[in-house]
């Protein structure tokens, strides 16, 4: 039987950054994947296929609505080619996957194919889909088996007309009135996509607006850019029913004053969260124990029940995001090593990658009055940048909030031109502990989208914004 000092369970940003950092600190690592690729969600059916998608929706998008402005003329039809979209979309992913195996060899990490289940707290079975098993014995294991999407208890998900995000990354045809349920990140990436292909789009959300979890501004200012471009939403509308006949998706929902409402469409996307997932893990014969919410229960170290045994990633509390996985599996390898790391799990940003992007760090508005923190507000428009009207992308803003006695960062958030790279500026300044004066007196490049944040640090530094 092989023995190693770790074995990761899952592939995916968490579970393969967690291998490596184990492999470079001198560990014997393996790693064990139930798919035939690596790279788990994020890689193969989430963040890069949808960031695929929505750069092929964008260049289609552009050429049928903005070329003109710009002095470029098309003769002939536009058109789109949703099978070619997808094809390059699965290019892409090939290629990125591949690109996980090398860092797996560059590594030495041995990659066990198969669902790893434990046997007891240092014995892992490998369930080979030829149907042969093989145990394998680790000092220590990390757990990231990641999250599927949820559903909700009433409704049939067939993968044909009433779909998770998984079966909308490979549609055959473009959908022509896509309901869907829920109007947080997935959903509403997804229903981007298509309808720039020229679906109709419906958004029904039980909050009382889309991206509920983000700062209240960037809601209000993604619905009407949004609603710009064609969306409807449904907030406040509270989903009782999902029914199939044909090809007619049929979606009852009541609004906030009990009314009933239905929506009739050809596609309907659930995307109603994620759940962690744990299943043929076989948590219990190591002892692990999970939450009521199926998480698995960890300490401040990652550390479950059983101290040999860590989670990181989707399976346990927090942002379901790859780059908080990713920081918890480098976290976990230096612990096992010795040293003393640590996550500020506040300063982890949250990106939403429609056009415009919206982007944010550390504290919203509504936390900070609910917490009864004294705080000043800047905020700095894009169409007032110089760099905005030269590419026409005028769209949205960018807040910065300060604490009112001490001026230190609480919070950035961001709509915007690529703001999802923009953010990062705010995470190393508040890593520093910066204050709103430091951001204003850094010199920032001119003409470049970067300017709004150093205006609105400006702007919650006594009001001083230059350009507006």
């Amino acid at each position: 039987m092989t023995q190693y000092d770790v074995a990761v369970i899952g592939s995916g940003p968490g579970g393969y950054v967690a291998a490596i950092r184990c492999a470079q600190l001198g560990m014997k690592t393996a790693i064990i994947e139930k798919y035939a690729t690596l790279g788990g969600t994020c890689l193969n059916v989430g963040c890069i296929p949808s960031k695929a998608l929505l750069d092929s929706t964008h260049h289609y998008h552009d050429a049928i609505k903005h070329f003109e402005e710009h002095g470029i003329e098309i003769s002939g039809e536009v058109k789109a080619n949703l099978e070619k979209m997808i094809a390059r979309k699965q290019g892409v992913v090939d290629q990125t996957t591949k690109g996980i195996d090398f860092l797996m060899d560059k590594n030495k990490i041995d990659v066990f194919r198969g669902v790893g289940s434990f046997e007891d707290a240092t014995h892992i079975s490998i369930a080979k889909a030829e149907g042969e098993t093989e145990t394998i014995e680790a000092k220590n294991t990390i757990i990231a088996t990641g999250s599927k999407p949820s559903s909700l208890p009433f409704i049939s998900v067939d993968k044909e007309r009433v779909i998770t995000s998984t079966e909308a990354l490979k549609l055959k045809e473009i959908p022509k009135h896509l309901v869907i349920i829920g109007g947080g990140v997935i959903g509403l990436e997804l229903g981007q996509v298509y309808s720039r292909l020229g679906a109709k789009v419906s958004v029904v959300e039980f909050m009382d607006r889309i991206i509920p979890g983000m700062d209240g501004a960037l809601s209000k200012e993604l619905t009407k850019v949004l609603k710009k471009q064609g969306f409807k939403f449904y907030t406040s509308h509270k989903v009782k029913d999902v029914t199939r006949e044909g090809d007619t998706v049929t979606v009852k929902a009541d609004d906030k004053k009990g009314n009933e409402v239905v929506f009739e469409g050809d596609y309907c996307l659930v995307s109603v969260g994620r759940r962690p997932y744990t299943d043929g893990l076989n948590a219990e014969a190591a002892g692990v124990k999970l939450t009521e919410r199926g998480q698995i229960e960890t300490n401040d170290h990652l550390q479950t029940s059983v101290s040999n045994i860590y989670a990181i990633g989707d399976v346990v509390k927090g942002a379901m995001l790859a780059h908080k996985a990713e920081e918890e599996g480098v976290m976990v390898a230096e612990i096992l090593a010795g040293q003393k790391p640590h996550i500020d799990y506040n300063l982890i940003p949250g990106v939403v990658y429609t056009w415009p992007e919206v982007a944010a760090v550390g504290k919203t508005e509504e936390q900070l009055k609910e917490a009864g923190v004294k705080y000043k507000s800047g905020q700095f428009p894009m169409r007032a940048l110089g760099r905005s009207r030269a590419s026409t992308d005028i769209d949205g803003f960018i807040k910065v909030l300060a604490d009112e006695a001490t001026d230190e960062v609480l919070g950035v958030h961001m709509i915007g031109a690529r703001v999802a790279d923009l953010i990062a500026e705010a995470v190393t300044a508040m890593e520093f502990r910066a204050s709103a004066e430091d951001i204003s007196r850094m010199s920032h490049a001119h003409p470049t989208y970067a300017e709004a944040v150093k205006e609105a640090a400006l702007a919650a530094t006594d009001n001083r914004a230059l350009h507006s």
